[in-house]
C-alpha cells in the first residue's frame, strides 16, 4: 500500500500467526484453548483471593491478585484479534485500534515488569527478614506499590504510544507481527525513528533491566537464606517454589529484553516465538506456579468450591421440590 503521509493510513495488515492455511484451524483451536485456560486459571485465583478473608488480607496474595488480573488483561489485548484473524482470515486492523492495542499492551506489560519486582521484594523480606515482615510489608504499603506499578506502566506506555503516533507510514501498512507492537511499527515507518529507539532503550533499562536485576539480587539472598534452613524438607520445598518463580521471571524478562533492547532494523526470525513466550506462556503458568502451588490457596479454593457446590445443590433440590 502506497501512502504519502500518516493521515492516509486508515488500517494496517497484521501477519498471520500461521501462514499455512491447512494448519490454521489447528492453531485456532490450540490458542483458543490456551486463552480459555489463562482466563479460567487467573480468574479462579482472583476470585479465591477476593472471597477468602485470610488471603485478601495478606499483602502477598493481594499482589498475586493484581498479577492474575493483569495477566487476563495482558492476553485479552492481543488474543481475541489474533483468534478472529485465524478464524475469518481477516488480518486488517484500523489505525486507531492498532494504537489502542499498542497502548494497552505496553501498559500491561510494563506494569507486570514492576509488579514482579514488587513481589520479589515481598518474598525477600518474608524469607530473609521474617521478623521484620509484618512491620515492613503492610497491606497499605503493598497496595501503594501495586498502584505505583500500574501508574508507571500506563505513564510509560503513553510516552511510547505518543511518539509512535507521530510517525509516518508512507511505504507500507503491513506489520510483520501478529499484533500491533512498537518495533514492527518502527520498521515500516518512512521517517527517522532514532528518538523512538532512544526512548525504548532508556525505558528498557529502567522498566525492564533494572527490575530484572533487582529480582536476581533478591533471589541470590533468598537462595543463601534457604541453605540456612535446618530442615531438609523445608529447604527442598522453599527452593522448589523459588526456582519455579525464577524460571517464569527469567522467561518473561529475557524474551522482553531480546525483543526490544536491539536496533529497530534488526530482523529477527524468532520474534513470534519470543512474543508467544511473554504474552501467552507466562500468563498461563503464573496462576499455577505462584498460586495453585500454595497450600493456603489450595485450601481456600477447595473451601469455596465446596461452599458454592453445596449452595447450588441446595438450590437445585429446593427448586425441584417446589
Amino acid at each position: 500500500m502506497k501512502t504519502e503521509n500518516a493521515s492516509s493510513v486508515t488500517y494496517f495488515l497484521l501477519q498471520a500467526l500461521s501462514e499455512n492455511t491447512q494448519m490454521q484451524w489447528f492453531v485456532f483451536i490450540s490458542f483458543s484453548s490456551i486463552y480459555i485456560l489463562i482466563l479460567l486459571g487467573n480468574s479462579a485465583l482472583v476470585t479465591t483471593i477476593h472471597l477468602d478473608s485470610n488471603l485478601s488480607g495478606a499483602p502477598m496474595y493481594m499482589l498475586l491478585g493484581h498479577l492474575s488480573f493483569l495477566d487476563m488483561c495482558y492476553t485479552t489485548v492481543t488474543f481475541p484479534k489474533m483468534l478472529v484473524g485465524l478464524l475469518l482470515g481477516d488480518q486488517t486492523i484500523s489505525y486507531n485500534s492498532c494504537f489502542s492495542q499498542l497502548f494497552f499492551f505496553i501498559s500491561f506489560g510494563q506494569t507486570e515488569s514492576f509488579l514482579l519486582a514488587v513481589m520479589a521484594y515481598d518474598r525477600y523480606v518474608a524469607i530473609c527478614r521474617p521478623l521484620h515482615y509484618m512491620d515492613r510489608i503492610t497491606k497499605w504499603f503493598s497496595f501503594c506499590l501495586a498502584t505505583l506499578s500500574w501508574f508507571s506502566g500506563f505513564l510509560n506506555s503513553a510516552l511510547h504510544t505518543g511518539l509512535a503516533a507521530r510517525l509516518s507510514f508512507c511505504t507500507s501498512n503491513q506489520i510483520g507481527h501478529f499484533f500491533c507492537d512498537i518495533t514492527p511499527l518502527l520498521k515500516i515507518s518512512c521517517v527517522s525513528t532514532a528518538l523512538n529507539e532512544i526512548v525504548i532503550y532508556v525505558a528498557g533499562v529502567f522498566v525492564v533491566l533494572t527490575p530484572f536485576l533487582c529480582i536476581l539480587v533478591s533471589y541470590i539472598y533468598i537462595i543463601l537464606a534457604i541453605f540456612k534452613i535446618p530442615s531438609a524438607k523445608g529447604r527442598h520445598k522453599t527452593f522448589s517454589t523459588c526456582s519455579s518463580h525464577l524460571t517464569v521471571v527469567c522467561m518473561f524478562y529475557c524474551t522482553v529484553l531480546l525483543m526490544y533492547m536491539r536496533p529497530a532494523s534488526y530482523s529477527g526470525e524468532h520474534d513470534k516465538i519470543f512474543a508467544l513466550l511473554y504474552t501467552f506462556v507466562t500468563p498461563l503458568l503464573n496462576p499455577f506456579i505462584y498460586g495453585l502451588k500454595s497450600a493456603e490457596v489450595k485450601r481456600a479454593f477447595a473451601k469455596i468450591s465446596r461452599k458454592k457446590l453445596s449452595s447450588a445443590l441446595h438450590s437445585f433440590i429446593a427448586n425441584n421440590i417446589n
